[in-house]
């Protein structure tokens, strides 16, 4: 960046000499070489950087579950059975390399065009493999006797198993050094990481004792604690997850939550309870003693889309903004 400003303020002083001595044809001769000069210079930059981030193959990377997978190429024909790892490619300018999707695959709007390829944890072989996909992508939820009947099929399947913000970012730049669209990659996590930045400064602000305990609802009866990336979203928002002295996804104990009294319920939009044919907001105010609850005395409750803040892809940042504003609306402004 340095050498390019320095290179703009070269051409502008050139260009200043010759507007003052336009009647010189030397200098108007030499204020046009500098231009030339310059301009083949930046450009230079601008293809070493691009040479630079482009992949290299063959690429050998090592999946969540350790194995090792080589690439000989791009990859041209792309199976996901993900829906976070849908929305990544599609944000990395791939959709049209996206040859089907999971039944749950909904975002962008051109993923609902994509041929279904079956669920998350057991997807169809069969569609899969009428794809002739180069790369099958399995995200969090595809379970390891589904990956080694995958692999036993042959299938180039590359699994992920984000558990933290970070892991979510390391993601995105894998993803995009073997499609060979890192560029895009980096810049995609640059940016999330100023959206990271910008809440956890913020937060940062915050004296503990004036910190607020969060309860989250993700589904009905169950909460999530230390270890998933959902408790570090709060806990990057400033807040105290009352789950947090347990271990992941957890059925919910409802004498323990009237105890811990949190100041702020967050629960997932638009869900209902199959057992009671509530709405899950409705559900939880409703339950024995839960009145007494400070949040629910004082109206903090809020509904977050479950796709945005279920799904450790490219929006998790949108849950994590969300999630800060409803903790403390005051601090972060809508």
């Amino acid at each position: 960046m340095k050498k390019i400003l320095a290179l703009l303020m070269t051409l502008l002083v050139a260009m200043t000499i010759s507007a003052c001595g336009s009647g010189n044809d030397g200098a108007e001769k030499d204020s046009s070489s500098q231009k030339a000069s310059s301009e083949v210079e930046q450009k230079g930059d601008s293809e070493k950087e691009t040479s630079e981030k482009a992949t290299v193959y063959p690429l050998t990377v090592k999946d969540a579950t350790g194995l090792e997978l080589t690439f000989e190429k791009a990859p041209e024909r792309i199976v996901s059975t993900s829906p976070s790892e849908t929305e990544i490619l599609f944000a990395l300018g791939l959709g049209d390399k996206v040859y089907g999707v999971s039944d749950f695959d909904d975002y962008p709007k051109e993923a609902l065009t994509k041929p279904k390829v079956g669920g998350v944890t057991k997807p169809n072989e069969e569609a899969i493999i009428a794809a002739n996909p180069d790369l099958v992508i399995g995200g969090i939820s595809m379970k390891d006797d589904i990956v080694e009947k995958f692999r036993g099929l042959d299938l180039p399947l590359y699994k992920t198993e984000p558990k933290k913000i970070e892991d979510i970012l390391n993601n995105i730049i894998q993803i995009g050094v073997i499609t060979d669209t890192q560029q895009k990659a980096e810049e995609l996590v640059a940016k999330m990481k100023e959206d990271i930045n910008a809440v956890t400064e913020a937060a940062a602000t915050i004296k503990e004792e004036d910190k607020k305990k969060v309860y989250i609802e993700f589904s009905p009866g169950w909460t999530v604690g230390k270890g998933e990336f959902m408790d570090e979203l709060i806990t990057m928002a400033g807040g105290i997850n009352i789950a947090s002295d347990m271990e992941g996804w957890n059925a919910i104990n409802e004498e323990k939550i009237i105890q811990d009294n949190p100041d702020v319920i967050l629960y997932t939009a638009g869900t209902v309870d199959d057992k009671s044919g509530k709405p899950l907001e409705e559900l939880i105010t409703s339950r024995n003693g839960w009145e007494k609850i400070t949040a629910i005395k004082d109206g903090n409750l809020t509904g977050i889309e479950g796709n945005i803040m279920s799904r450790p892809g490219p929006r998790i940042t949108d849950a994590l903004n969300q999630i800060a504003q409803a903790i403390y609306p005051d601090l972060f402004k809508k």
